[in-house]
């Protein structure tokens, strides 16, 4: 036997396709063989394996135990619940690696798997090489047990662990995904005030899609944090390992201005630490952190990136501006955004200021939110490449360490190829509203020869 998968599931830092085209119940099999022939050539015997709410999830997570197990591994399933949860129970238990069924915050047709191997991020070549193993049909055999573990008990109370927050009063939109019960249950050992939307998992996602990165989805949090005159509104994704944060005034707090005040308490507690941000992530960011002593560092988007690189160089703090927030100073270094909210609590409460002061203590600049322009997924890396090689050509100011970020006079734009979905992505920041327009200008420039159609 062997199998192949089709070439759009196999990403750079996990596993994601539409379900009934790019990915089924074959594809979770194999995944299952495949990890396992891994775990067992490693010397292991056991993997974790958990899923979230979607509708498809049960059916792929039963698919990779079956491959786990007929690979001679032990399976631990932890159920329903967030994809840091997994995380968790793979630090926790007698396991060697992790699987976590989830589309994450892709459209609800989408699934797919996040990994972990001997506690490390499993991304890029690792990928690649459940896909050669796959194709050969090169995989281990043997009969493995199975057994439900239910964990989302110590989680919590590993979450609440050292939580010395005061008393605020908070909104949370758990967007009908894997993080609500455990929202259900936070709130129940939190001070202050609390209230909840959409905290029962429902793979529809009938009241917006959990993906707190666009304003639109956080429309109902902003309603109820007004409404309520509430401190500041919480927000996750579909998995929960995102968080996205709403002011006192509805305003939105994006990924990496979040780092930047969180970086305060944890710089006060370890003087001139490395806190890694990804290139997507406003320069207001990088210059607070070296501001308050820290020593910035701009790595490539995603979020097992930023766990490798932070694991490599003994970083306490690191994020994306998708809301991927990764502790390691006392906590156990994966992106956790339900952990994240509890260090938002903190952080106000450390500061001594509401959510609302603290965000007006950010310089303000004018920049966009995440801009995507679909492309063929076969097409995206090699309109990089080309745009890549026109900038150095014309001697632009470039890094390019994941796309391209160009500063300009004006301030910088990012063009870079989505490792999830068939997009390119963009983002533009300048010092004013002039600036942003003709850095959009420059952009489109190059867009443009590829992208038909771009609404200048």
């Amino acid at each position: 036997m062997s199998h192949h998968f089709h070439p759009s599931l196999l990403r750079e830092y996990d596993m994601r396709g539409i379900v009934g085209k790019t990915l089924g119940e074959e594809d979770a099999y194999a995944l299952g063989r495949s990890f396992g022939t891994i775990v067992r050539r490693r010397g292991g015997s056991a993997v974790v394996l958990g899923r979230d709410g979607r509708l498809s999830s049960p059916m792929l997570e039963q698919a990779v135990a079956d491959g786990l197990q007929a690979s001679g591994i032990d399976v631990l399933r932890v159920g329903i619940g967030p994809t840091p949860m997994l995380y968790y129970a793979e630090t926790l238990l007698d396991v060697d690696g992790g699987i976590q069924v989830t589309g994450s915050h892709n459209p609800a047709d989408h699934n797919g798997f996040k990994l972990v191997l001997a506690h490390e991020a499993f991304f890029g070549p690792d990928i690649a090489r459940l896909g050669a193993i796959a194709a050969a049909g090169d995989w281990e055999a043997g009969s493995g047990s199975s057994c439900a573990i239910d964990v989302m008990d110590r989680y919590v109370a590993r979450l609440m662990e050292g939580f010395d927050g005061t008393a605020w009063r908070i909104g949370w939109d758990a967007g009908n995904g894997a993080a609500g019960p455990v929202v259900d249950k936070l709130v129940k050992l939190l001070p202050g005030e609390h209230h909840t939307l959409f905290t029962e998992i429902d793979g529809n996602f009938p009241h917006h899609h959990p993906d707190p990165t666009i304003e639109e989805n956080l429309h109902d949090l902003r309603n109820l944090v007004l409404a309520n005159k509430l401190h500041f509104g919480l927000a996750f994704d579909g998995d929960g390992d995102r968080v996205g944060v709403v002011d006192a005034q509805g305003r939105t707090i994006w990924g990496d201005q979040l780092l930047a005040l969180l970086a305060g308490p944890v710089l006060q507690e370890r003087p001139g630490a490395t806190i890694v941000a990804d290139v997507k992530c406003s320069q207001i960011l990088f210059d607070r952190i070296a501001a308050l002593g820290g020593q910035p560092l701009m790595w490539k988007t995603g979020h097992s990136h930023i766990k490798s690189k932070m694991k490599q160089i003994g970083s306490p703090l690191g994020g994306e501006m998708t809301g991927h927030i990764v502790f390691a100073d006392d906590y156990l270094g994966f992106d956790d955004g339900l952990y994240a909210a509890l260090r938002v609590i903190r952080m106000a409460s450390y500061e001594g200021k509401t959510i609302t002061a603290l965000h007006d203590d950010l310089p303000p600049l004018v920049n966009t939110p995440e801009l995507r322009f679909a492309v063929e997924e076969d097409r995206k890396f090699a309109i990089m490449r080309d745009i890549i090689a026109r900038l150095r050509a014309e001697g632009a100011i470039l890094n390019d360490i994941d796309g391209a970020r160009v500063t300009r006079q004006e301030g910088w734009w990012l063009l870079r190829a989505s490792n999830t979905q068939a997009e390119l992505v963009a983002r533009i920041e300048s010092h004013d509203q002039p600036g942003l327009e003709r850095l959009r200008t420059d952009l489109w420039s190059y867009l443009s020869p590829h992208v038909p159609g771009l609404d200048g």
